[in-house]
């Protein structure tokens, strides 16, 4: 059987994750616009910088918990590079939808309003009560995913 578009974005999204460089934790995000992949995203240090498998992780060196001093961090989340991808490549995401491994941070969710996403569906959580107040504020859609609704 074919799977439902939910769970098909869903399941690439564990596939993108991979490429991930975060010795903290895996994350990937996928835009899509009419059913269509638009860019994909992990979270990792930025082009042309050690990664934190390399030379560590400063946040666990500062003993920072999750979801708090976001600035202290080499890497850049999944939605960043998922937005930054489409942008580098001159297509608006603007009206699309988002799949994300875990919900955004305030940083990602404030980037995802002003991108124009419409839909964020995520499957794990993210200690950010923040993020999703705004979303919410935006008018932004906001659905768990669980894999029994597809």
């Amino acid at each position: 059987m074919r799977p439902e578009w939910d769970k098909y974005y869903m399941d690439l999204l564990e596939v993108i994750k991979t490429r991930s460089t975060c010795l903290r934790r895996q994350v990937a995000a996928i835009i899509v616009r009419d059913k269509q992949i638009i860019s994909t995203g992990y979270n990792g240090a930025p082009k042309g910088v050690f990664h934190c498998e390399q030379v560590g992780c400063l946040r666990e060196k500062m003993n920072i918990p999750s979801g708090e001093r976001h600035e202290l961090c080499r890497g850049i989340h999944a939605e960043q590079n998922a937005i930054i991808q489409a942008a580098v490549h001159g297509v608006s995401i603007e009206g699309s939808e988002i799949y994300i491994t875990h919900s955004p941070c305030v940083l990602c969710s404030k980037m995802l309003i002003n991108a124009g996403i419409k839909k964020i569906t995520f499957k794990g959580d993210y200690p950010d009560k923040l993020a999703l107040e705004l979303l919410s504020e935006a008018g932004v859609e906001v659905v768990r995913y669980r894999h029994d609704q597809s």
